[in-house]
C-alpha cells in the first residue's frame, strides 16, 4: 500500500514537471518564432513549425498519464484539483505553440521583407511580453505561488497596450497599395498572435488559483474561444473541496 502510493504521488511530481517542460518549449518558441520574423529567417521559421509536433506529442503523453490517474487513484481534495489544473494548463501552453506556428508561418508570407524599424521593437517587445508572462504563469504553477499568479493579470494590461501601439504603427501611415496592405494585415495579426499568448498566460494563472484554492473563477465570457474549444458556460464560481 506504501508503495501504491508512494509511486501515485511519483506519477503525480512527474506530470507537474512535464508540464514545466512543455512549457519552457513553448517559450523557447516564442522567441524562435520572434527572432525567426524580425531576421525574415525562412529556415528559422521552418524549424519552429516542426518543433510544435514535439510539443503535440508531450501534450498527449501527459493527458495520457493523468487519465490513467484519473482512473486508477481516485484522487481528493489538493490532488484531484493538481490534475485538472495540469489537464487544463497544458491546454493553454499547447495553443501557445500553435500560435507560434502561426507566426511562423507569418514569416513565409512576408518575405523578403524586412520591418519597419518602429513596428519591429513593437513586435521584439510582445514577444519578450508574451515569453515573460508564460514564464511566470508556469513558475505560479510550480510554486503554487498565488501572488505570482494574481501579478499576471497587471502584466497583461502591457500587452494590451504593445497591441495598441502597433496597430497604430501598422495603420497610421497613410495610403498603401494593395500589397503593403496584405503585409500590414499580416503583421497586426502577428500582434494578435502575441496577444493571445498573454491570454493564455492569464488562463494558466487562473488554474493555478483554482488548484491552490478550490475555487474556480470562470473567465470564459471574457475571453474569445480557441477554434477547437466549445460548449455551454457553466456558473461563474465553482468549488472543489
Amino acid at each position: 500500500m506504501v508503495d501504491t502510493r508512494r509511486r501515485y504521488h511519483e506519477q503525480l511530481e512527474k506530470m507537474k514537471a512535464d508540464t514545466v517542460r512543455l512549457t519552457a518549449m513553448a517559450i523557447e518558441q516564442i522567441g524562435a518564432g520572434t527572432q525567426a520574423l524580425l531576421d525574415a529567417n525562412l529556415g528559422a521559421a521552418e524549424r519552429v513549425v516542426a518543433a510544435d509536433l514535439q510539443m503535440d506529442e508531450l501534450t498527449h503523453a501527459i493527458e495520457e498519464g493523468a487519465y490513467v490517474v484519473l482512473a486508477r487513484q481516485s484522487p481528493m481534495a489538493r490532488d484531484l484539483r493538481t490534475l485538472v489544473a495540469i489537464l487544463r494548463v497544458i491546454h493553454e501552453v499547447e495553443r501557445c505553440g500553435d500560435l507560434m506556428v502561426n507566426v511562423a508561418k507569418a514569416t513565409r508570407r512576408l518575405y523578403p521583407h524586412g520591418l519597419d524599424p518602429k513596428v519591429r521593437g513593437l513586435i521584439e517587445r510582445m514577444g519578450a511580453q508574451a515569453a515573460e508572462q508564460l514564464q511566470l504563469a508556469i513558475t505560479a504553477f510550480q510554486e503554487g505561488d498565488m501572488a505570482q499568479a494574481a501579478a499576471i493579470d497587471d502584466m497583461d494590461d502591457v500587452m494590451d497596450d504593445l497591441q495598441k501601439s502597433l496597430f497604430r504603427a501598422i495603420f497610421t501611415g497613410g495610403a498603401m497599395d494593395e500589397a503593403a496592405l496584405q503585409r500590414a494585415v499580416q503583421v497586426a495579426l502577428v500582434g494578435r498572435y502575441f496577444e493571445r499568448i498573454a491570454d493564455h498566460a492569464v488562463n494558466v494563472s487562473a488554474r493555478v488559483r483554482f488548484m491552490v484554492t478550490g475555487v474556480w473563477r470562470d473567465d470564459d465570457e471574457d475571453e474569445e474561444p480557441d477554434e477547437s474549444e466549445s460548449g455551454a458556460g457553466g456558473p461563474a464560481v465553482e468549488t472543489l473541496p
